[in-house]
């Protein structure tokens, strides 16, 4: 299984690296998570600088996508270009979006019929794009998630570990991450917003 993580400049350091650190620790045969981005390095939206792993192009292959935000995403999205390079398909890869990413997948068409979670501050810029965004830090529908919130990475990251890994190594990843003394409350506060999004929820 792969899972691209889309990084691009002026990014998020919350969005993708929380996510990237939660997932790496998922220990199964050809599990893979990657940094992808448009160029070969890309800067935080805090002056952190790190190297990108896959292109787009690569990224479009994934088994699994997650859109990462950043202070320059409407530059990303009125770079019809750079859009061209993501080939993004829910029947055939989970998307998720963590915040301003949304807009991305809401650019694409991806959010067409999908109601969206986002920041507050990216929040006007996903309804114009057509998206009904909800209060709440997890959404998802089929194989298309969102989160707000930079941490609610964390809810994204687990949702994807689940639906690749199954629940149990979702859960172990969690609760390494977790903080001593609040292990089972935060696992249980994050397999709850999770929990009624997975295949077999009842």
């Amino acid at each position: 299984m792969h899972i691209a993580i889309l990084t691009f400049d002026a990014f998020n350091e919350l969005d993708s690296l929380i996510a990237f650190a939660i997932l790496k620790r998922i220990r199964q045969p050809g599990w893979r998570v990657s940094i992808a981005s448009p160029d070969a390095r890309v800067t935080s939206m805090n002056g952190l600088v790190i190297d990108g792993q896959i292109d787009l192009q690569q990224a479009s292959a994934a088994d699994a996508v997650i859109v990462g935000s950043g202070l320059r995403t409407r530059d990303v999205v009125a770079d019809p270009a750079l859009l061209a390079q993501l080939r993004l398909d829910p029947a055939r890869q989970l998307l998720a979006a963590q915040c301003s990413g949304a807009l991305i997948l809401a650019r694409l068409g991806l959010l067409d019929d999908v109601p969206a979670c986002t920041d507050l501050t990216s929040k006007p810029w996903v309804q114009e794009a057509g998206t009904r965004v909800l209060d709440q830090p997890f959404f998802a529908q089929g194989n298309v998630a969102t989160a707000g919130g930079c941490l609610a990475s964390v809810y994204l990251a687990a949702w994807i570990a689940a639906r690749l890994a199954g629940v149990d190594q979702a859960r172990e990843a969690l609760h390494y991450i977790a903080p001593v003394g609040e292990k089972e409350q935060y696992l249980a506060t994050a397999m709850a917003a999770i929990g009624r999004y997975l295949p077999n929820a009842t």
